[in-house]
């Protein structure tokens, strides 16, 4: 097995576009590839660009009608099926919807590939995490759910065990959606609170079905959850369930809208904090997976300040040569994000909460905490279904 990462990366990935006013701006994309680069991470990882999903693959996870009425939008927007989720405020058609859409899709299928067949160790689609998408259906932002698919290409290659873990701030509906049923894949979404945030899913009384009980896992965090109450709901849950799993594979999907500073939701979620679970991730996958980690990207709309840093770090985590917080932000990329945006770039790679710190469920709980009781909903939900102590 190549020790070394992969980056998944073709530049027409920045053509997921919909339009100006829509808070999915591709220039997050584009600014966090430059950064990548600015750093010199390009010397450290193998840059991939797969081919796009064929019509095959989609259908692992996608209906054939839902496709052939998003390639029907694609090629003309203006005659979208709202009933298919497409032409709307969320998810407007686009001329060449389609083509990338399954270009994103693609680039996860390709690192899923890359850590079964050994060609790489770790691979990362920060332009994936496209955790809503349903089987026949467009939502949230997402047309096809590329870590569903990737997942799905997974089985197929052999994969008995592949363990999900979402940390975007909204709820992974699609991915958990996908695999209800199949006790081979566990689904972990941290995200906020179902009472306040799309998609209104995500409670801890989701188990999974009859057939696969105990294989979702969802941990629903109260509005204002802030570095040391994520981290601890991230280290309460995680790292038993995917012990008692021990995965093949660790599929994680790392959306960046758990920040302060992000326009659409409602944690108090650091930099620094998403830094940490992204260490915490990849050393799971060493201890449970043979190191096999898949990393994606998915929410986050504060395009300039927090997405192109988050992701960047989780790059050089993956590439195992991680971005101390305090290192300042070369002047060539901060000079590229004002000539594109407008805007003040970030000076360094930190928010200035390095380290960061939290107390372990060992230390005991507060029953009257807020955060401490969405703890125990989901362990007492959960781990008895996985044979483990609440």
């Amino acid at each position: 097995m190549s020790g070394r990462a992969q980056l998944m990366w073709d530049e027409a990935v920045t053509g997921y576009d919909f339009g100006p006013d829509h808070p999915m701006d591709p220039v997050r994309l584009a600014l966090t590839r430059r950064l990548v680069d600015a750093f010199g991470l390009d010397r450290e990882v193998d840059v991939v660009a797969a081919k796009p999903a064929g019509e095959s693959t989609l259908r692992l996870v996608h209906r054939e009608d839902y496709v052939e009425a998003v390639k029907a939008a694609s090629v003309d927007p203006g005659a979208a099926d709202a009933s298919y989720g497409l032409g709307t405020m969320d998810d407007p058609a686009f001329a060449g919807m389609h083509e990338v859409s399954a270009l994103i899709a693609g680039q996860s299928v390709g690192a899923a590939e890359a850590v079964w067949h050994g060609d790489a160790l770790h691979a990362v689609n920060f332009a994936g995490g496209l955790h809503h998408a349903m089987p026949g259906g467009a939502s949230g932002f997402c047309i096809y759910n590329d870590a569903s698919l990737a997942i799905a290409r997974l089985l197929e290659l052999g994969a008995e065990r592949v363990a999900y873990v979402d940390v975007d701030v909204h709820h992974g509906d699609g991915v958990q959606a996908a695999f209800w049923e199949d006790p081979r894949v566990l689904t972990i979404s941290l995200h906020e609170h179902p009472r306040t945030l799309f998609p209104q899913t995500g409670w801890p009384e989701e188990t999974g079905a009859s057939s696969a009980e105990g294989s979702a896992v969802n941990v629903a965090l109260p509005a204002g959850t802030g570095d040391a109450g994520w981290l601890r709901a991230f280290h309460s849950v995680v790292p038993e369930l995917v012990a008692e799993f021990r995965p093949q594979v660790l599929v994680t999907q790392h959306g960046a809208d758990t920040h302060f500073e992000d326009p659409l939701a409602h944690l108090a979620v650091s930099l620094d904090a998403q830094r940490a679970v992204q260490v915490a991730c990849h050393d799971l996958a060493h201890e449970y997976a043979d190191g096999r980690w898949v990393a994606l990207g998915g929410g986050g709309y504060a395009v300039v300040d927090v997405v192109p840093r988050s992701w960047t770090h989780l790059v050089a985590v993956a590439a195992g040569r991680p971005i101390d917080p305090e290192t300042v932000i070369p002047e060539s990329w901060r000079q590229e994000v004002f000539a594109r945006t407008r805007q003040l770039a970030p000076v360094r790679m930190t928010d200035g909460r390095w380290p960061v710190s939290w107390k372990g469920w060992e230390s005991g709980y507060d029953p009257a905490d807020r955060l401490d009781q969405a703890i125990v909903a989901t362990r007492r939900a959960v781990f008895p279904l996985r044979g483990l102590l609440p």
